[in-house]
Protein backbone atom coordinates (compact mmCIF):
# COMPACT_ATOMS: atom_id res chain seq x y z
CA UNK A 1 0.00 0.00 0.00
CA UNK A 2 1.19 3.48 -0.85
CA UNK A 3 0.68 6.04 2.15
CA UNK A 4 0.93 9.85 1.99
CA UNK A 5 1.80 11.36 5.80
CA UNK A 6 0.96 14.52 6.06
CA UNK A 7 2.65 16.91 8.76
CA UNK A 8 0.11 19.84 8.02
CA UNK A 9 1.69 23.32 8.87
CA UNK A 10 1.34 27.06 6.97
CA UNK A 11 5.17 27.57 6.95
CA UNK A 12 6.48 24.36 6.69
CA UNK A 13 3.90 20.87 5.38
CA UNK A 14 5.74 18.03 5.82
CA UNK A 15 4.33 15.11 3.23
CA UNK A 16 6.26 11.94 3.16
CA UNK A 17 5.08 9.09 1.14
CA UNK A 18 6.09 5.44 1.78
CA UNK A 19 5.36 1.97 0.52
CA UNK A 20 4.32 -0.61 2.60
CA UNK A 21 5.00 -4.14 1.10
CA UNK A 22 4.05 -6.16 4.35
CA UNK A 23 3.67 -6.26 8.45
CA UNK A 24 6.82 -4.03 9.44
CA UNK A 25 8.34 -3.28 6.33
CA UNK A 26 8.01 0.22 4.53
CA UNK A 27 10.21 1.74 2.21
CA UNK A 28 10.61 5.70 1.46
CA UNK A 29 9.56 6.78 -2.09
CA UNK A 30 9.69 10.49 -2.02
CA UNK A 31 9.45 12.92 0.79
CA UNK A 32 9.63 16.83 0.48
CA UNK A 33 8.29 20.09 2.56
CA UNK A 34 5.73 22.36 1.08
CA UNK A 35 7.05 26.06 2.38
CA UNK A 36 5.24 29.26 2.54
CA UNK A 37 6.76 32.65 3.19
CA UNK A 38 4.83 34.43 5.96
CA UNK A 39 5.81 37.40 3.75
CA UNK A 40 2.70 36.35 1.78
CA UNK A 41 -1.23 36.64 2.57
CA UNK A 42 -2.96 32.93 3.69
CA UNK A 43 -4.59 32.61 0.52
CA UNK A 44 -1.46 32.63 -1.19
CA UNK A 45 0.38 30.74 0.88
CA UNK A 46 -2.44 27.67 1.15
CA UNK A 47 -2.38 27.70 -2.68
CA UNK A 48 1.86 27.03 -2.65
CA UNK A 49 1.09 23.94 -0.09
CA UNK A 50 -2.09 22.60 -2.29
CA UNK A 51 0.54 23.03 -5.38
CA UNK A 52 3.24 20.66 -3.83
CA UNK A 53 0.28 18.67 -2.44
CA UNK A 54 -1.51 18.31 -5.78
CA UNK A 55 2.03 17.57 -7.29
CA UNK A 56 3.00 14.56 -4.67
CA UNK A 57 -0.73 13.34 -5.47
CA UNK A 58 0.08 13.25 -9.40
CA UNK A 59 3.14 11.92 -8.94
CA UNK A 60 2.65 8.95 -6.70
CA UNK A 61 -1.25 7.97 -6.57
CA UNK A 62 -1.18 7.13 -2.60
CA UNK A 63 -4.05 4.98 -1.50
CA UNK A 64 -4.18 6.33 1.69
CA UNK A 65 -3.54 9.80 3.28
CA UNK A 66 -2.55 9.71 6.48
CA UNK A 67 -2.14 13.04 8.56
CA UNK A 68 -1.96 14.70 12.16
CA UNK A 69 -4.66 15.76 14.13
CA UNK A 70 -4.50 19.20 15.29
CA UNK A 71 -3.45 19.74 18.79
CA UNK A 72 -3.85 22.47 21.04
CA UNK A 73 -0.87 24.93 21.01
CA UNK A 74 -1.10 28.04 23.13
CA UNK A 75 -0.27 30.04 19.92
CA UNK A 76 -3.48 31.08 18.30
CA UNK A 77 -2.12 32.06 15.03
CA UNK A 78 0.02 28.45 14.90
CA UNK A 79 -3.11 26.58 15.29
CA UNK A 80 -5.10 28.80 12.65
CA UNK A 81 -2.33 27.96 10.24
CA UNK A 82 -2.34 24.17 10.49
CA UNK A 83 -5.94 23.89 10.58
CA UNK A 84 -6.36 25.85 7.59
CA UNK A 85 -3.81 23.34 5.72
CA UNK A 86 -5.16 20.75 7.63
CA UNK A 87 -8.59 21.86 5.73
CA UNK A 88 -6.84 21.93 2.20
CA UNK A 89 -5.53 18.49 2.21
CA UNK A 90 -8.84 16.73 3.60
CA UNK A 91 -10.63 18.38 0.94
CA UNK A 92 -7.94 17.30 -1.84
CA UNK A 93 -8.37 13.72 -0.71
CA UNK A 94 -12.16 13.91 -0.39
CA UNK A 95 -12.03 15.26 -4.38
CA UNK A 96 -9.92 12.38 -5.10
CA UNK A 97 -11.25 9.76 -3.20
CA UNK A 98 -8.52 9.10 -0.72
CA UNK A 99 -9.32 7.79 2.45
CA UNK A 100 -8.00 10.17 5.11
CA UNK A 101 -6.98 9.07 8.59
CA UNK A 102 -6.04 11.23 11.54
CA UNK A 103 -3.41 10.37 14.32
CA UNK A 104 -2.93 12.04 17.58
CA UNK A 105 0.90 12.67 17.81
CA UNK A 106 1.34 10.35 21.06
CA UNK A 107 -0.69 7.62 18.64
CA UNK A 108 2.89 8.44 16.32
CA UNK A 109 5.43 8.25 18.44
CA UNK A 110 4.08 5.44 20.12
CA UNK A 111 3.93 3.65 16.59
CA UNK A 112 7.21 4.31 15.41
CA UNK A 113 8.99 4.41 18.69
CA UNK A 114 7.64 2.27 21.35
CA UNK A 115 6.33 5.42 23.60
CA UNK A 116 4.08 7.94 23.10
CA UNK A 117 6.17 10.67 24.81
CA UNK A 118 9.18 10.50 22.68
CA UNK A 119 11.33 13.48 21.81
CA UNK A 120 11.21 14.43 17.90
CA UNK A 121 15.07 13.49 18.15
CA UNK A 122 14.04 9.70 18.76
CA UNK A 123 11.48 9.97 16.20
CA UNK A 124 13.19 11.15 13.53
CA UNK A 125 16.11 8.64 14.67
CA UNK A 126 13.52 5.58 14.30
CA UNK A 127 11.83 6.86 10.68
CA UNK A 128 15.46 6.75 9.37
CA UNK A 129 16.41 3.26 11.03
CA UNK A 130 12.98 2.23 9.96
CA UNK A 131 12.95 3.45 6.30
CA UNK A 132 17.42 2.43 6.31
CA UNK A 133 18.24 6.02 5.37
CA UNK A 134 22.12 6.72 5.33
CA UNK A 135 20.82 10.40 6.71
CA UNK A 136 17.73 11.65 8.85
CA UNK A 137 15.04 13.37 6.48
CA UNK A 138 15.69 17.15 7.50
CA UNK A 139 13.88 19.32 8.68
CA UNK A 140 12.08 18.14 11.41
CA UNK A 141 8.35 18.14 9.52
CA UNK A 142 9.89 15.77 6.67
CA UNK A 143 10.69 13.28 9.30
CA UNK A 144 7.36 13.57 11.10
CA UNK A 145 5.33 12.92 8.20
CA UNK A 146 7.43 9.97 7.07
CA UNK A 147 6.74 8.98 11.04
CA UNK A 148 2.88 9.17 9.93
CA UNK A 149 3.11 7.59 7.22
CA UNK A 150 4.71 4.48 9.14
CA UNK A 151 1.83 4.85 11.78
CA UNK A 152 -0.69 4.36 9.72
CA UNK A 153 0.80 0.94 7.76
CA UNK A 154 1.92 -0.20 11.00
CA UNK A 155 -1.46 0.63 11.99
CA UNK A 156 -3.22 -1.39 9.87
CA UNK A 157 -4.65 1.63 8.67
CA UNK A 158 -6.65 2.66 10.83
CA UNK A 159 -10.60 3.54 10.07
CA UNK A 160 -11.07 6.75 7.54
CA UNK A 161 -12.02 9.90 8.77
CA UNK A 162 -16.28 9.81 8.69
CA UNK A 163 -16.36 6.09 8.54
CA UNK A 164 -17.13 6.03 12.26
CA UNK A 165 -14.49 3.72 13.37
CA UNK A 166 -12.25 5.01 16.07
CA UNK A 167 -9.35 3.95 18.18
CA UNK A 168 -9.68 4.40 21.93
CA UNK A 169 -6.91 7.23 21.58
CA UNK A 170 -9.03 8.77 18.94
CA UNK A 171 -12.22 8.67 20.89
CA UNK A 172 -10.82 10.18 24.26
CA UNK A 173 -8.97 12.73 21.36
CA UNK A 174 -12.90 13.65 20.00
CA UNK A 175 -13.98 13.64 23.76
CA UNK A 176 -11.21 16.24 24.83
CA UNK A 177 -11.89 18.52 22.02
CA UNK A 178 -15.85 18.26 23.06
CA UNK A 179 -15.16 19.05 26.29
CA UNK A 180 -12.55 22.14 25.20
CA UNK A 181 -15.37 23.41 23.24
CA UNK A 182 -17.71 23.59 26.29
CA UNK A 183 -15.49 25.21 28.24
CA UNK A 184 -15.39 28.15 25.56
Amino acid sequence: MRILGVDPGLTRCGLGVIESASARRVTLVDVRVATSPSTLETPARLAQISAVLEAVLDEHRPEALAMERIFARSNVSTIMGTAQVSGVIMLAAERRGIPLSLYTPSEVKAAVTGDGRAGKEQVTFMVQRLLGLAEAPRPADAADALAIGIAHAWRGAAAPVGSGATTDAQRRWAEAEKAARRRS
